[in-house]
């Protein structure tokens, strides 16, 4: 059960978890022996699996002005945050128009260096996660539990999900295993190929082994198969050669064998009761009062609402933040105007606010200038709800429509093991799912996929990525409003396809180089 799992990752903050940015070092994830906890609370381990996945969650163990990583704004540090900011504003389809130190220079894909703040912050909270699991692996080495196997194997995938995110935002780091943990030397470099070979073997060692099903919230098999999925999907990115037919193997895997099913209400999976949804595969737990954080789902639906322009409480907010807009890189997708998103029979067209705002974003630091995002909200799918300061939503990291259009792509692309009848099948399930006319088989290209991967999961932390995997991110081919600094959008160089290695990560550790233009 949801909240049952939620306050265990606050029991746990007893156990004297510590904050620190070193990505060799971090305190260790407890303070007695496990024996010794086992001794005193035979549910320990559970409590401290629990912790783990909630660095993906939340940014600290005591509410939301406590961050595990060194961070002047304690929701700036949250793992899900900085995916936002990192996959989506970066992107076509979102911009915030706040201005802060380094979050312009994100939003408008410009003038991107080193001292970055949020490249750091991603940064030290991978290099946070890592450590903490690895600490964690060592303690179980040494004690019997009940499920030993299964909570190794998912202590590995966190880690393992750590690394995944580090290859595909910075393209190196270091390799911080429970092999070298606590070792005084710097580690080497390790390169993108190092670390992608790693994360694989990593995922293949675990995935017979996990369990095919969890409680809500934890890893299982078909999470495990989603990241090796993810991981080959974008292989040719990472390592040069494509991976498409071991890509089809897993997502296979998760479609015929995983059990999860479309939900018949799309909006129900972006709602407060979206734990009752059979297509959420994993989910970044969230709840309104036992963790709260200005990090997790709260980003979302506070950001995207505005008291001046919006009415609050019908999407279960007590705050809007006057910060997120979609662009017509995304709502473009529905139609060219205002009235065209109101007159689809497409559920997705009409999740933007339009009243009082522009279809055109002339100037991405004016509120009205774009339509803010009600995809996600913090009432329950009917819209009841109570408003209140924090979002109790939770986020679908990963889904079975992303795992359609995955197939579909996959298809396209001539993966072993794939059909193209059976991908048409998948593609316009998701569409008409949400009321969207079915496409013909002539329709089903590259070009259409990317399109349609925006009209589904833009907001979810996926466009980057997906737009370097299609060529669509750097050079001028596509361009989107802001891109590059300019409203129409310009050309940005090919370096931008990686971020650049923090300056504290460098500083600390002389083995590190940076990306090649910066």
């Amino acid at each position: 059960m949801k909240k049952r799992f939620l306050i265990l990752l606050l029991c746990v903050s007893v156990l004297g978890i510590n904050s620190c940015t070193d990505d060799l070092n971090t305190a260790p994830i407890t303070e007695l022996t496990l024996e010794e906890l086992l001794a005193s609370d035979p549910n320990a381990v559970e409590g401290l699996v629990s912790r783990l996945y909630a660095s993906f969650a939340l940014t600290g163990p005591s509410g939301p002005g406590s961050s595990d990583i060194v961070s002047p704004d304690a929701g700036e540090g949250a793992f899900l945050r900085a995916i936002l900011n990192l996959q989506d504003f970066t992107a076509d389809g979102m911009k915030n128009r706040w201005g802060d130190d380094g979050l312009d220079q994100l939003t408008t894909t410009s003038n991107w260096d080193r001292n970055n703040k949020f490249f750091r912050l991603f940064y030290d909270r991978a290099y946070y996660t890592i450590p903490q699991c690895n600490n964690f692996l060592q303690a179980l080495e040494i004690a019997d539990f009940p499920d030993e196997e299964n909570i190794v194997a998912e202590t590995r995938f966190l880690r393992a999900l750590a690394y995944y995110n580090l290859i595909d935002v910075f393209g190196k780091g270091v390799l911080a295993t429970e092999e070298n943990f606590g070792q005084s030397e710097p580690l080497p470099e390790a390169s993108r190929q190092q670390l992608y070979n790693y994360v694989e073997s990593e995922l293949l060692a675990i995935e017979p082994v996990i369990s095919p099903s969890s409680s809500y919230g934890r890893a299982n098999r078909y999470v495990v198969d989603m990241l090796l999925a993810k991981l080959y999907m974008n292989a040719q990115v990472y390592t040069g050669t494509p991976e498409w037919d071991k890509a089809a193997i897993y997502v296979n895997k998760i479609i015929n064998e995983g059990g999860y099913s479309l939900d018949p209400n799309f909006v129900r999976i972006f709602s407060a009761d979206n734990e009752s949804s059979p297509e959420i595969i994993f989910p970044l737990l969230a709840e309104s009062l036992t963790s709260q954080s200005f990090g997790n789902t709260t980003y979302i639906v506070n950001g995207n609402l505005s008291a001046d322009t919006m009415p609050l409480a019908q999407f279960g907010a007590t705050q809007g933040w006057t910060g997120h807009r979609a662009t017509p890189a995304w709502y473009g997708l529905f139609g060219s105007s205002a009235e065209e998103l109101a007159a689809s029979n497409d559920v997705r067209a009409n999740l933007f606010w339009t009243d009082g705002h522009n279809f055109v974003m002339e100037d991405y630091r004016t509120w009205v200038d774009g339509f803010p995002s009600i995809k996600f909200r913090n009432t329950d799918s009917d819209g009841s709800g109570n408003p209140v300061d924090f979002s109790s939503t939770d986020f679908p990291f990963y889904r079975l429509s992303d795992v359609y259009l995955m197939y579909a792509e996959l298809a396209v692309r001539g993966a072993a093991n794939t059909n193209m009848g059976d991908a048409l099948t998948y593609v316009n399930d998701v569409r008409t799912r949400s009321g969207a006319d079915a496409i013909s088989m002539s329709e089903l290209t590259e070009d259409f996929i990317i399109d349609e991967r925006g009209r589904e999961l833009n907001l979810e932390g996926h466009r980057r990525s997906d737009l370097i995997r299609f060529n669509r991110f750097t050079g001028g081919s596509y361009n989107w409003p802001w891109k590059g600094g300019s409203a129409q959008g310009t050309s940005i160089p090919d370096t931008y396809k990686l971020f650049p290695i923090p300056a504290t990560a460098l500083q600390a550790n002389p083995n590190l180089t940076q990306n090649p233009g910066f």
